[in-house]
């Protein structure tokens, strides 16, 4: 059993590109938890921080023109919270390299954390305002 699965009440738009963003930053956090599990997280935790923090910062940009695109109302809020997030990968890139030896396990903690949140909460609001416009549009054309 994976450290985090993947599962229908994360969906956002139906394996388009924002669920195959999270369903790639799922499967690194299953990578660093497996890592970790075996005790090599720290062997793996510096190219993977690479790796998240630039898959992120590539996700969110994308999830953000995206809300843009759809008029969706809550974005400026959402999007602090992708900015308080980078902030804290970020955080955890220095720990790793003041040598901190807990940054694979408390990365590992925040990501699978703040996925779970972000994306059954934050974007799940996405969803339901997508499904609403589509509600709406189709009752305009009934």
């Amino acid at each position: 059993m994976a450290y985090f699965e993947w599962a229908s009440d994360m969906v956002i738009d139906h394996d388009g590109p924002i669920d195959q963003d999270h369903r790639r930053l799922v499967a690194q956090v299953n990578r660093l938890h497996d890592a970790t599990s075996q005790g090599s997280g720290q062997e793996i935790v510096a190219g993977l921080l690479e790796e998240l923090l630039a898959d992120t910062k590539e996700h969110l940009a994308h999830e953000e023109r995206f809300m843009a695109s759809v008029g969706f109302p809550e974005s400026e809020a959402h999007h602090k919270g992708h900015d308080h997030f980078v902030a804290e990968l970020v955080r955890l890139k220095e720990l790793y390299e003041g040598g901190s030896p807990t940054v694979a396990t408390r990365l590992s903690q925040l990501l699978r954390d703040w996925l779970s949140l972000h994306i059954r909460r934050n974007d799940k609001e996405v969803r339901l305002f997508l499904d609403k416009q589509r509600r709406l549009k189709a009752l305009k054309k009934s």
